[in-house]
């Protein structure tokens, strides 16, 4: 059978969801694999409110230590692909990602959001403060914000709201192509953005396995996402 090939009309807008295959690729972990552990912690002791509040100081060793990995990370071929797509339909294209790292921005992606925050950036638990970009470790402290509070990592842990919903889901009912990449399928709120999008929109997953909302996509190509979407949307003089 022929490669797979996602054909982009001039009146097409394409929603593009990540998730954590693309960055395993890269050699960022997912932390879910192995029964979910860290140091026999499960991610939810080490990722949550809770937790914050019961030790602040092993979540802060927890991120120092994604910090330093997602740093030794380089973009793939996927991270390529999808940053010439961006250039070659500019705003007709939209970038949702589900991981925190900075890897598609390393590539060249500008159109993008974070849904569960960046692992980049920190911002105080107390007051307005903006979230500020952020690269230090801290596995032994926790940092303080000017007001007094404590400086956490920006990112959605389990329990709390996703950033940028609105955006994300004006973009989902605009567009007319849906792309997921690397993504479980498990995860909510972003499990359910094929559902929404799938009533007016070609619905496709590339993935090394079928995700658990498999049925809800037209099409589902499984294989490396650096191998597969270099395929689809071809661009030989853009993606190396």
């Amino acid at each position: 059978m022929a490669g797979p090939v996602l054909n982009v009309n001039p009146s097409d807008r394409l929603f593009v969801l990540t998730g954590a295959g693309i960055s395993q690729e890269s050699g960022v972990p997912t932390f879910r694999d192995g029964g979910g552990l860290w140091r026999n912690y499960r991610i939810e002791e080490v990722a949550s409110p809770g937790a914050w509040q019961r030790d602040p100081r092993l979540v802060w060793e927890f991120y120092s230590m994604r910090r330093q990995v997602a740093a030794q990370a380089k973009p793939n071929r996927a991270h390529a692909a999808l940053a010439a797509w961006e250039r070659a339909i500019g705003e007709r294209f939209f970038l949702c990602t589900q991981n925190v790292d900075d890897l598609h921005e390393r590539a060249g992606s500008r159109r993008l959001v974070h849904m569960h925050g960046e692992l980049c950036k920190s911002r105080c638990d107390t007051c307005s403060r903006p979230p500020f970009p952020d690269t230090q470790l801290y596995p032994e402290q926790v940092p303080r914000c000017q007001c007094g509070g404590r400086i956490r990592p920006h990112i959605c842990w389990f329990g709390e709201t996703p950033f940028e919903m609105d955006a994300i889901f004006f973009q989902l009912e605009n567009c007319t192509q849906f792309l997921a990449i690397g993504t479980s399928g498990l995860v909510e709120p972003a499990a359910s953005f094929v559902a929404r999008a799938r009533g007016h929109a070609t619905t496709i997953y590339v993935g090394p396995e079928e995700p658990g909302n498999r049925s809800a996509f037209a099409d589902c190509y499984l294989g490396r996402a650096g191998e597969v979407l270099p395929k689809m949307f071809a661009l030989p003089d853009q993606i190396a």
